[in-house]
């Protein structure tokens, strides 16, 4: 390592190492779609430039000594002013700012959820009475997932009433109905100005793409047995009435918009100016 002098400071060695070691991670990854070869050759380039990169700074950093020219000591003062600085607004072009900056209160949230949970309950009744004959249908499938006797029921034990089937699937429903409307009372301010009803339908494709990668495992009875069709229709008719309910309530402002001194509380000569008018 080289030592620094009164005319230089001391930087970084250049190194070809993290080049290696990204275009390692790059053949890597490549070789996953086209061939084994070129995935070995990418892990055996990341291993040599990652220890590559180990000794480039232990057991001692290498560095090396850049001459700098003393500049012209006038050049550089700085002026200093006591003029007040102009804050930028939240939500003005070029202010960085964490959004969103009103939010609606959470518990909307389990508002939304229970009137979406009525509206999905009535399109799955209505898909039962159509495709079985029963309303009891698609509420012993939901209860199948924690139901043993349902899990190995027949189609036709299924259309019947169960006490078991209509306990345990109101709880599912319910619960999973309010958690997923907090979710909507979380994400709905981060949504475009007038997409209550887009949210309300992308949300609802989303989260059945999700249920169609695991039901499988949550539910093997209700996998082999649902119609996903009447299931796409059932999660809008939640999104829909759940987006609705939440977005007629008042936002409420959060902190982003506050400075740093009152969302700490500290009491400051500017805000003892601006509160008296000085």
């Amino acid at each position: 390592m080289r030592e620094r002098t009164a005319s230089s400071i001391l930087v970084p060695a250049p190194t070809a190492w993290p080049i290696v070691t990204a275009l390692g991670i790059t053949l890597m990854f490549a070789g996953i779609v086209t061939h084994i070869a070129v995935a070995v050759v990418g892990i055996s380039m990341l291993l040599r430039g990652a220890v590559g990169w180990w000794f480039d700074v232990l057991p001692e950093q290498q560095e090396e000594a850049v001459s700098v020219e003393p500049g012209d000591a006038a050049a550089a003062l700085v002026t200093t002013t006591s003029s007040r600085v102009d804050r930028l607004t939240t939500g003005v072009d070029g202010h960085r700012v964490r959004i969103p900056v009103e939010v609606h209160p959470y518990w909307t949230g389990v508002y939304g959820g229970l009137v979406g949970a009525v509206a999905m309950a009535v399109v799955a009744m209505l898909f039962g009475l159509i495709a079985h004959g029963s309303i009891w249908y698609p509420i012993n499938l939901l209860a199948a997932g924690i139901v043993p006797s349902l899990d190995q029921a027949s189609t036709e034990q299924l259309r019947h009433f169960s006490e078991a089937g209509l306990i345990a699937g109101s709880f599912i429903h319910l619960m999973i109905s309010i958690l997923v409307g907090l979710l909507y009372a979380i994400s709905l301010p981060m949504f475009p100005r007038g997409a209550t009803w887009r949210s309300g339908l992308v949300t609802p494709v989303l989260w059945s793409g999700l249920v169609a990668a695991t039901l499988n495992v949550v539910n093997p009875t209700l996998n082999e047995r649902i119609s996903w069709g009447w299931f796409v229709a059932s999660q809008i008719a939640f999104g829909i009435a759940c987006s609705w309910i939440i977005a007629r309530t008042a936002k409420i402002e959060t902190m982003q918009s506050w400075s740093l001194l009152d969302r700490a509380g500290i009491e400051a000569q500017r805000d003892f100016e601006e509160k008296n008018g000085l």
